[in-house]
């Protein structure tokens, strides 16, 4: 019954005839299905977090190497995403979304079985691919389906589903490594996205967008190769040197295929991002939120873990549910959020959030080695208060700014700059945290090449050499390690809270109201 109900549902929608007002049950398992899918894929972002030091010895990965595999899915996730919530638009937003989950499951099952990082790192690119097409169908059907009046708050669910979609990809990865190895976490995944696909297919209608027009082809590898270009340049620059020449050809990749964006976008009649949406100053206002916060919160990730497990001895799962906390107080903050944006405004919550993020993430760049977890937990709290008004009020603003036949835009924009800027933030991070690393570890002279030379590798090679050398020695070396790594997460935290302050200080003139352009 629900099945047929949602197939002639979908057709009114897709055909841009007024919309029958749905019932509660109908959006609310539509918000349901939407925000389950959208979990699959933030927790597959999150998920590899835990595992990197066992990833580490088991594949003697460097940190670089490392930093290739958790961005590998993320930098395709934000290079596709664009393009495919168009895609999705076309041919039908269930449908990508469905098979969507079909890759990121075929793609996890494999990289359950790579023996190398090369493998890895491929099939985590194609996790990324079967992400893109799952998750702009997740916003814009919400969007789409739901009436004006509880679009919002629609939102605020979605928005706050994505938090908690990567606090529940590192619990369940902290319980799976407490009796299985790494290669647990992609076999459930599997076991996940066939879930998804189920939920999707019962409780979602078929939605499209009201135009057809030609596939913006240059578009579309404009907004896959710039943000590659600049995730590229950031993880090797740092590793190899800037001024080699594969940094500067991808410098300069980034830089032509921005520059063609802008070009081809003011002369297409329908670009896939028309370059003049960015004149607006409630959809910018919103990339440039999104984008910070998620390059802050992805970054923080990928070096913050690293001090639970190495500095204060955290197994992956207390490491995991040290962070609920964070999750809650962002769950709790975004539900308030748009009562907050009605009262003061939309100017004053953007501001107002990103500062708060930049201050905790500058308390946490102050944290040492003998701070323990209190001062720690007290600095995520800080910097969760700005992560719960940023990314809500970003996302409406975003959304906010395009009619409901252009949703699936706003939602793929929505989606691509969550994810380019994650790819940018853990690129960054991780790279200042690889090369500040190294360069305070003190002298290893004195040991075999080959332990040097793990002890340089990553911070969980250092302080297994440690154990292995063991007698006065052993302690010395395990104290200079976590040293270094506590002096390179500071590095990089302090890094991005300047990025975050000045964002939040250059977003003054943000609207002090959404705009909901259908209504004009």
């Amino acid at each position: 019954m629900w099945a047929a109900d949602a197939d002639s549902y979908g057709r009114v929608i897709a055909s841009d005839l007024p919309l029958p007002r749905p019932s509660a049950a109908k959006t609310g398992g539509v918000l349901f299905s939407m925000c389950l899918a959208l979990i699959l894929v933030t927790a597959s972002m999150s998920s590899l977090y835990l595992a990197l030091p066992d990833m580490a010895l088991a594949l003697s990965a460097s940190t670089t190497s490392l930093t290739w595999v958790v961005d590998g899915y993320v930098l395709a996730l934000a290079g596709l995403v664009l393009p495919l919530g168009a895609l999705g638009d076309r041919i039908g937003r269930r449908r990508t979304l469905l098979a969507g989950t079909v890759v990121l499951g075929v793609a996890a099952l494999a990289a359950s079985e790579a023996s190398g990082t090369t493998a890895l790192i491929a099939w985590r690119a194609v996790m990324g691919l079967g992400a893109a097409m799952i998750m702009p169908g997740t916003l814009s059907t919400v969007t789409a389906v739901l009436p004006q009046e509880q679009r919002e708050k629609g939102v605020a669910v979605w928005s706050a589903s994505a938090a908690v979609g990567v606090i529940l990809g590192m619990l369940a990865s902290g319980l799976l490594l407490q009796w299985f190895d790494w290669r647990s976490i992609f076999v459930s995944g599997a076991v996940a996205a066939a879930g998804v696909a189920l939920s999707a297919a019962l409780l979602a209608p078929e939605t499209k967008g009201g135009h057809r027009h030609r596939f913006d082809v240059g578009g579309a590898a404009c907004t896959a190769l710039a943000p590659a270009g600049l995730v590229y340049a950031l993880i090797e620059g740092n590793d190899v040197g800037w001024g080699q020449p594969q940094v500067l050809v991808a410098l300069a990749v980034m830089v032509a295929a921005g520059v063609a964006y802008v070009v081809l976008g003011l002369r297409s009649e329908q670009p896939l991002l028309d370059p003049r949406l960015f004149r607006n100053r409630g959809f910018r206002a919103g990339a440039v939120t999104i984008a910070v916060q998620f390059m802050a919160v992805f970054g923080f990730f990928f070096v913050g873990l690293q001090y639970l497990q190495l500095v204060l001895d955290y197994s992956p799962l207390r490491s995991a549910v040290a962070l609920v906390p964070v999750a809650v107080v962002v769950a709790l903050v975004s539900e308030v959020t748009p009562r907050l944006v009605d009262r003061i405004g939309m100017r004053t919550v953007t501001v107002g959030g990103l500062l708060l993020l930049g201050a905790g993430l500058f308390a946490l760049s102050l944290i040492d080695v003998d701070s323990g977890y209190m001062p720690f937990l007290g600095s995520l709290v800080l910097a969760g208060l700005g992560i719960g008004l940023t990314g809500v009020v970003g996302t409406s603003a975003i959304t906010g700014s395009l009619p409901r036949d252009q949703q699936g835009v706003a939602s793929a924009m929505n989606d691509v700059t969550r994810e380019a800027g994650a790819a940018i933030g853990i690129a960054l991070m991780g790279s200042l945290f690889g090369r500040h690393y190294r360069s305070s570890l003190p002298d290893l002279s004195r040991l075999p090449e080959p332990a040097a030379d793990a002890v340089r590798h990553s911070p969980v090679g250092g302080l297994e050499v440690a154990d292995r050398v063991g007698g006065i020695q052993g302690p010395l070396l395990a104290s200079a390690v976590k040293d270094a790594l506590v002096n390179g997460m500071s590095v990089a935290l302090g890094t991005v809270t300047v990025i975050v302050v000045v964002a939040g200080c250059a977003l003054f003139r943000t609207p002090r109201r959404p705009t909901h352009p259908e209504t004009h």
